[in-house]
């Protein structure tokens, strides 16, 4: 297992990854499948300031990904980041996320830009809620029926950790 800076060459797996929880899941409350233009503007948004952008890579192949991003637009949320962390369903239950989650973190801690992290996770989603807890991140809170996937109303809970 490699983890290294995601380069250009990995965007249609990233796309890949993260489109399969756009049209399986609930990880993302995204309901329409991302296009490869969408994912090169948010691969440019990363490994910038306090963005970084990690890949797991196993025999070649990105098996997940964790980013930094923006949390909120406004120039005083710049020292918060909102993380992200999606693995391959073809290499779930192996501790990628784990490692993900703890490089990613270093990182965090690492850089001075960064303040906060907060994950904002769709409700019922115990492994990534259970991920987070593990690292030390203080529930922060549950806003009830938020958005509409699936024909039934998602709740998402927030996590925070100050680094």
């Amino acid at each position: 297992m490699l983890i290294r800076k995601a380069e250009q060459k990995d965007l249609q797996e990233l796309l890949d990854i993260y489109n399969y929880e756009v049209v399986n899941g609930v990880s993302t409350l995204d309901l329409n499948p991302r296009t490869l233009a969408d994912w090169q503007l948010w691969l440019d948004r990363h490994n910038v300031e306090n963005h970084p952008l990690y890949v797991v890579e196993i025999d070649g192949r990105v098996a997940g990904y964790s980013s930094l991003s923006s949390y909120r637009e406004k120039e005083a949320y710049k020292s918060t980041v909102e993380l992200s962390i999606y693995i391959s369903p073809d290499y779930r239950k192996r501790g990628i996320a784990t490692e993900l989650m703890a490089f990613i973190l270093d990182l965090a801690k690492a850089d001075p830009r960064t303040h906060t992290v907060v994950s904002v996770i769709t409700a019922g989603n115990e492994a990534s809620c259970k991920l987070h807890e593990k690292f030390g991140f203080d529930f922060c809170g549950t806003v009830p029926e938020v958005g509409m996937k699936f024909g039934k109303y998602q709740d998402i809970v927030t996590y925070s950790l100050k680094v």
